[in-house]
């Protein structure tokens, strides 16, 4: 069946959602979900995934969104206009949106184009890596919808001259469960070579869509790592969780003399390895396969210092319940981190994590500095990248990266 993007064809299906009085909180903030135990009732007959419309206690109109009552995420908003109706078009519209913010605010030859709600498309995440896109479909009504959004992207692309060679889907997230759906990972176009050579900040990488992490690449992490380029120069650098080797190799690209990178995964490793000798960068890199919460205290008893210390962790948590687990692991892995700077070196740290909030994650590290018997001057604080765009009213489902340089004193 052909699929028609320009069509004005009205997607929603009828059927009305009720708030309890007093809920969708959230929603009024500027949000976009409706849960579960903030419904009321259901008006009329709807398909699992479908568009709804969604209005207060009182009847006062909210919005359209998708339903799905396999998920605790019961609605999740599209529009709040009532006179906007959720078309083929529309959703075009949004693409196009997405696509000239990204031209607008960073370097587009590889990048997140589509990051759920922040661009009005909930659950669906996709990112461009020179000419091949990976999309993550993560809720039941946007991947019901997902063949028309790829075919939408892929003509506004080309209206700028891009041609999309291959597009491969990673939606194989264990949260696809929550929706009722099945983790599915494969190719949505005819196949093609998955590791997939890009460019960023200068440095070539050759990116696993098939089977590295999340959809390949750590995009949002771009402009962090230029950002350590002043702070790398002439250093000794210890990059720690250096996953692809991307903090590591920029360390070396800004000039540093030496780097080591540290990865508890052997396959991450020999793809830092690959992606250093491309670079002419091998010389200069030494990698290691090693638990850096093992290797951290060791490398002190041995009296290493170094000029930078750089860790990017995974998410220590995913959940509300283990935050208090997690803010234990920053602490300890800032406090190990800071006692490896030599004094006047400097800590680039990060946290990734949703539910590790800003306020947390700087009273983390500032109880760490305090363990550790050091001051730290903050020289920056950013956060992900502008293709990874934080939606105010909606913090807490698009903020999360959380990304310091600070200068280690011991004199003062």
């Amino acid at each position: 069946m052909t699929i028609d993007t320009e069509s004005d064809r009205d997607l929603a299906e009828g059927a009305s959602v009720t708030l309890k009085k007093g809920e969708g909180r959230t929603l009024k903030k500027g949000g976009f979900w409706v849960f579960d135990n903030e419904v009321a009732a259901v008006a009329g007959s709807f398909t699992n995934g479908g568009i709804v419309c969604v209005q207060d206690f009182d009847g006062y109109f909210m919005g359209y969104g998708f339903i799905n009552t396999v998920s605790r995420i019961r609605i999740r908003m599209l529009t709040r206009r009532k006179d906007e109706k959720v078309t083929p078009a529309l959703l075009k519209e949004r693409v196009r949106a997405s696509w000239n913010y990204r031209k607008q605010v960073i370097d587009t030859s590889s990048c997140r184009i589509i990051f759920g709600d922040a661009d009005g498309l909930p659950g669906l995440t996709v990112d461009k890596y020179e000419d091949i896109l990976v999309v993550e479909s993560l809720a039941l009504g946007i991947d019901r919808l997902k063949d028309l959004i790829l075919k939408a992207l892929v003509e506004v692309l080309k209206e700028d001259g891009i041609r999309i060679r291959g597009i491969f889907e990673r939606s194989d997230a264990r949260v696809r469960e929550k929706e009722g759906l099945p983790r599915i990972k494969g190719f949505l176009s005819a196949p093609f070579d998955t590791n997939v050579r890009i460019t960023e900040n200068g440095i070539r990488y050759i990116v696993d869509v098939r089977d590295g992490q999340k959809t390949g690449f750590f995009l949002d992490q771009k402009l962090n790592r230029k950002a350590i380029w002043p702070i790398c120069r002439n250093a000794e650098v210890l990059d720690c969780f250096t996953h692809t080797g991307s903090f590591g190799l920029n360390a070396a690209s800004a000039g540093a003399k030496h780097v080591i990178s540290i990865d508890a995964s052997d396959t991450a490793i020999e793809q830092a390895q690959k992606n250093a000798e491309i670079n002419g960068l091998a010389d200069r890199i030494d990698y290691q396969v090693a638990d850096v919460f093992d290797l951290l205290p060791e490398l002190e008893k041995e009296g290493r210092q170094f000029d930078v210390v750089i860790l990017d962790p995974p998410a220590f948590t995913k959940s509300r319940n283990s935050i208090k687990a997690a803010a234990k692991g920053y602490r300890e892995i800032n406090l190990r981190g800071m006692r490896l700077v030599k004094d006047g070196g400097f800590l680039a740290t990060c946290s990734c994590s949703h539910f590790m909030d800003q306020e947390l994650f700087a009273r983390t590290i500032a109880q760490a500095a305090r363990d550790a018997h050091v001051r730290l001057r903050q020289a920056e604080f950013r956060t992900q990248a502008p293709d990874h765009p934080i939606l105010f009213g909606a913090e807490d489902d698009s903020y999360y990266l959380k990304f310091y340089i600070f200068q280690v004193l011991r004199e003062y």
